[in-house]
């Protein structure tokens, strides 16, 4: 188990949805606010999916190689 992946992974998935609801209280003054916040989203998700998948690969670990057996 590597923590400071899971830690990292945790961190980027609270940005991403901080970053999100930031941009929520900007978008009604925007020229085009659908069209931002399909681009905020979709940053935000991708942001958020990598996070996800640092935490599963931090929570899985490696995998040693067993000792030989004597």
């Amino acid at each position: 188990m590597n923590v400071r992946v899971i830690a990292t992974g945790t961190v980027m998935i609270v940005l991403a949805i901080a970053f999100f609801l930031g941009m929520l209280s900007i978008a009604p003054r925007s020229n085009d606010p659908a069209t931002m916040m399909q681009t905020v989203g979709a940053v935000s998700g991708v942001v958020g999916a990598i996070g996800f998948v640092m935490i599963a690969f931090g929570a899985l670990g490696k995998r040693r190689k067993a000792a030989p057996r004597r």
